[in-house]
């Protein structure tokens, strides 16, 4: 989401996301619908069972858009709250939702965490990246979580940043964020990384040329028992770009020149020597 208001939601990138345990270990294989009741005979959107050779079509409970528009599974009931604005606070309510074990599934990965990996175009505005709980739905003036509602007081947003660039690594500079690490000492808040981006223009010595950034940062944090604002719980990255940019040019000095501030220094050190003698 960047300051011209342009929000980038469910967009092609190359972000990568890795269920993993109280442990780090990745979670790789999991059997969907472990523990789910299981319903042979759904709920219609008109409000009977599903008859046999009948074609299914759920309701989405009052977030239709048309008259014929069909739920047919939890998502997309959540789905559709989400283009009306609404929260969905009571998925044990919704068939769709009890049939797929919904609300199983998310009390199941109580206490697991994500590996998130990859890169992703942004536009050259001032902005901000954040990774929060729960997928995104907007009334007026305000972003909400639809998950909000199930576990609020459980969040944790201890995180550790392995690298953070904005575009391709230079030589000789590191990223201030890499390898930070923070853990999250009360439960639920919200971590603020405030960055200052400078494009950089970086020319080695055989004239290859790299166009990239380096950045500043402030941190910030903000416990829930603080928040009267309630602002939603993650971590969060607030970019600007500065209109100044650094250009960095590597070159050989002349021997020559080399000579002559050997010979500086050296007549510098013999004159020190001369007027403090031992």
């Amino acid at each position: 989401m960047d300051i011209s208001g342009e929000r980038h939601l469910d967009i092609r990138h190359d972000i990568f996301k890795k269920r993993i345990d109280s442990h780090g270990n990745v979670i790789e294989v999991r059997q969907d619908g472990i523990g789910a009741p299981k319903i042979e005979r759904p709920l219609q959107r008109h409000g009977g069972r599903l008859e046999h050779n009948e074609t299914y079509c759920g309701s989405c409970y009052g977030a239709e858009m048309t008259d014929d528009e069909c739920c047919n599974s939890c998502e997309e009931v959540r789905e559709a709250y989400r283009k009306r604005g609404w929260g969905l606070t009571n998925p044990e309510l919704i068939d769709q939702c009890t049939r797929e074990g919904f609300v199983q599934k998310v009390q199941e990965e109580a206490g697991e965490g994500c590996n998130i990996h990859g890169s992703l175009e942004v536009n050259k505005v001032a902005g901000n990246i954040h990774f929060a709980p729960g997928k995104s739905f907007h009334q007026p003036n305000a972003q909400l979580l639809d998950l909000l509602a199930l576990q609020t007081e459980s969040y944790n947003i201890s995180h550790k940043i392995n690298k953070l660039s904005f575009g391709d690594s230079i030589p000789g500079i590191v990223n201030p964020l890499d390898g930070v690490q923070w853990v999250q000492p009360v439960p639920n808040g919200v971590y603020q990384y405030f960055l200052k981006v400078v494009p950089t223009i970086y020319t080695n010595i055989r004239g290859y040329t790299i166009q990239s950034n380096q950045f500043s940062v402030t941190e910030h944090f903000k416990s829930s028992e603080e928040d009267h604002f309630r602002s939603l719980p993650g971590v969060f990255f607030y970019y600007d770009l500065s209109p100044i940019k650094v250009t960095f040019t590597e070159h050989h000095t002349p021997f020559l020149h080399f000579l002559t501030h050997i010979c500086a220094i050296v007549g510098g050190n013999s004159s020190f020597f001369s007027r403090f003698p031992y």
